[in-house]
């Protein structure tokens, strides 16, 4: 149990060597508002790549390197071997950001946290057919929830998800929306590539969950607009949505980009008429909150975590009928035209996801893993 100081909690940030990934940008967010916004109640130690250490404070910043030693395949081979040499408890908490993580303590002794963004893998198309590869990926999550003390998930979905297909044996799981950073800088001028006049908007990498296929039927019946799909395409399914492009001879109506720049996806952002999003499954779906900072209309389907994420200011579809898509578009658009203060109540929806909040409710989590009363935490450091 901790002492008279604040609790020392390892914050595994070994994502942080692929910055532009979801789970990069999770950790960086949380530790930067944990360092400058949570030292009265914990004593953040982070688990990371050395050359990200310049991130923080021009590092200083106290930290342990990731190195192939610690991944857990090896920790549990030497554990046996280096235990009897170690002198009391370093650290109090080691919290595992991510259920794909490698890493864990040396000391078996020291509680877990595990977060767990999503279990997506039990709805990819890819892996319908290979129930073996599910079952190794169900085994390797359950691992870290067998060592964990708590869990916590980004939305009261993916903690039904995980509460249908993993054994808690009683351990408590919190829910800790994410935060949503403040935007990147637009681009100043319109990429080369963009449409002319009014256009629908969607992001994501091509492939099969993002749905983004029902969308080309939609557009159809809704002419004067164009389509922009904005992420990596050179996959399996983007190909298959390019032919279908094709087919409905709607290569003039739908824009393929690519990966692009965050300036101009900011561009995009603000520029777009609405924001679609069709996706079957997202652990908490982030593009709904990025359109809807800017004010705009976000359409998505009634799936997943995006109910929780879109709230009341979202319009949602409740079947991938074409004319059905169609319909709660045109209705939703007339609603936001005609509603003058439609615009900053979204933004105000967006604002409500913080960084702040979140580090604050993660600080909670810490707490309460460890029997800590945080009054008494504030005034043994006032």
């Amino acid at each position: 149990m901790p002492g008279l100081q604040p609790p020392r909690v390892v914050i595994d940030l070994e994502k942080m060597r692929h910055m532009n990934c979801g789970l990069g940008r999770f950790c960086r967010y949380l530790a930067e508002e944990l360092l400058n916004h949570e030292r009265h109640a914990i004593e953040p130690v982070f688990f990371m790549p050395q050359k990200t250490v310049r991130y923080f404070q021009d590092g200083d910043v106290e930290h342990i390197d990731v190195s192939p030693w610690r991944k857990e395949s090896v920790a549990r081979l030497v554990r046996p071997f280096v235990l009897p040499f170690q002198r009391g408890r370093r650290y109090d908490l080691w919290h595992v950001t991510n259920q794909t993580s490698k890493y864990m303590p040396l000391d078996p002794s020291v509680p877990v946290l595990l977060t767990i963004h999503d279990l997506n893998f039990l709805n990819d198309a890819r892996h319908r057919t290979r129930p073996q590869a599910v079952a190794r990926k169900l085994h390797d999550v359950q691992r870290k929830v067998d060592r964990a003390s708590a869990i916590v998930t980004d939305s009261h979905y993916v903690a039904q998800d995980v509460a249908a297909h993993l054994r808690l044996d009683g351990k408590p799981m919190h829910v800790v929306p994410l935060g949503l950073p403040a935007p990147p800088a637009a681009s100043t001028e319109a990429p080369a590539w963009a449409p002319r006049g009014r256009f629908f908007l969607t992001v994501g990498n091509c492939l099969a969950h993002k749905n983004f296929h029902v969308l080309l039927d939609m557009l159809a019946r809704l002419p004067g607009r164009q389509l922009v799909i904005a992420g990596k395409n050179e996959t399996p399914y983007g190909d298959e949505l390019r032919r279908l492009v094709a087919d409905g001879g709607l290569e003039d109506r739908v824009i393929m980009p690519g990966q692009v720049s965050d300036g101009d996806r900011q561009w995009l952002y603000e520029q777009c008429e609405a924001f679609m999003f069709p996706s079957l499954a997202e652990g908490f779906g982030f593009p709904v909150l990025e359109a809807m900072q800017c004010g705009k209309p976000v359409f998505m389907s009634r799936r997943t975590s995006l109910p929780e994420v879109g709230g009341e200011q979202g319009f949602y579809w409740d079947d991938e009928d074409p004319g059905h898509m169609a319909d709660v578009v045109a209705a939703g658009l007339a609603v936001a035209g005609r509603d003058s203060g439609f615009a900053s109540r979204v933004t105000a929806h967006a604002a409500s996801f913080s960084w702040a909040s979140t580090a604050r409710a993660y600080v909670g989590v810490y707490q309460s893993v460890l029997g800590l009363d945080p009054a008494a935490v504030r005034g043994r450091v006032a």
